[in-house]
C-alpha cells in the first residue's frame, strides 16, 4: 500500500520546523546563560566574598593579593599561594599553608 505523499510531506515538514524551533531554543538559552554570568561578574567581581565590600590589590613578596580592608580577609587567585611558599622559610606556618595547597 503506497503512502500518501502529502501526509509524508507534512510530517517531514513539521519535524524540520520542531528541530528548527529547538536549534533557535538552544541558542537563545545558550545566549541567555552567558548574559547571566557576565551579569554575576559584574556584580561580584573584586569583592569580598565574605562580607561583600570591595577588595584591593596589593603586593606581597612579587603576588598581587586581593586584600579586604573592611573585614582583614587575604584572597589568593590560582598559583599565588605557590610563588608565595617559594618565599617562606620551612617552618610550621610554612607547611600548614602547604598543606592546603597540596604540598607536603
Amino acid at each position: 500500500m503506497p503512502v500518501d505523499p502529502s501526509n509524508a510531506e507534512d510530517e517531514y515538514f513539521a519535524r524540520e520546523e520542531i528541530e528548527r524551533l529547538r536549534k533557535a531554543r538552544a541558542e537563545a538559552n545558550a545566549k541567555l546563560a552567558e548574559e547571566t554570568k557576565a551579569q554575576a561578574k559584574e556584580l561580584h567581581w573584586m569583592h569580598c566574598p565574605k562580607c561583600g565590600m570591595e577588595l584591593t590589590e596589593v603586593e606581597y613578596r612579587g603576588v598581587q593579593v586581593d586584600n579586604c580592608f573592611s573585614c582583614g580577609g587575604m584572597f589568593l587567585d590560582a598559583g599565588e599561594a605557590e610563588k608565595i611558599l617559594a618565599f617562606e622559610e620551612p617552618g610550621a606556618l610554612g607547611k600548614m599553608f602547604g598543606y592546603f595547597v597540596g604540598k607536603d
